[in-house]
């Protein structure tokens, strides 16, 4: 796989940059042509702060943000990306504000939960949706009724790598899209053409990250 590593990198902002391996690989709902390696933009602190710099573009003047949602893993991000928001000169909208930066977890039956003490900086606030990576969306739209349900306003969604510009009739701000990508498509299973010509998987991808075949 590694032999196979193509670099697509930010115009604007050079060193923010994603490695993607071409392939066949598939997840629990779809199969897909392309690995994005995202892990060094959520884990490299340096990386992260300039990520949260181009992710906070959008919001600056324009957004009151009560709460940072961040799913999986962006959440070095996601206090990069409030630190941004909050600066004073920076953001009209959120300089002296606080802002939350929150996680969801897991129940027994791998439902997403808030613990009772942290309901209430979801409940009636303004919550900006953090995720890796988007796909055909239908992970996104469970997360945004979670949200929902516990009572939260989605006024903006960010993602590292969308393939989808928008989810109904919200906007979807991503760095990296899959028009960054040549070739990139996702396929459902029962109708994926590399598995009809006989191509093996290469490796299965679990919450953006990958476990060879």
């Amino acid at each position: 796989m590694d032999k196979k590593v193509l670099t697509v990198s930010l115009p604007d902002n050079p060193t923010i940059s994603v490695n993607v391996i071409p392939g066949h690989y598939a997840t629990n709902r779809f199969h897909v042509t392309h690995y994005l390696k995202l892990s060094s933009l959520k884990t490299n602190a340096n990386l992260a702060r300039e990520v949260a710099r181009d992710l906070a573009i959008p919001y600056r003047s324009t957004t009151l943000v009560d709460t940072i949602l961040c799913m999986e893993r962006t959440e070095i991000v996601g206090a990069y990306l409030a630190q941004e928001l909050l600066t004073e000169g920076t953001s009209l909208m959120n300089s002296g504000r606080e802002i939350h930066v929150l996680r969801p977890r897991l129940n027994v039956n791998r439902k997403l939960i808030f613990t009772s003490n942290l309901e209430e900086l979801i409940l009636n606030k303004n919550v900006l949706l953090l995720v890796s990576a988007i796909a055909t969306g239908i992970t996104l739209d469970k997360t945004l009724e979670f949200i929902n349900y516990y009572g939260g306003k989605v006024v903006g969604i960010s993602a590292l790598f969308s393939a989808q510009p928008q989810l109904d009739d919200q906007k979807i701000h991503s760095m990296f899209t899959s028009e960054d990508i040549e070739g990139y498509q996702i396929f459902d299973q029962d109708k994926c053409p590399m598995c009809k010509k006989g191509e093996k998987l290469e490796a299965i991808i679990v919450d953006n990250d990958y476990k060879k075949l």
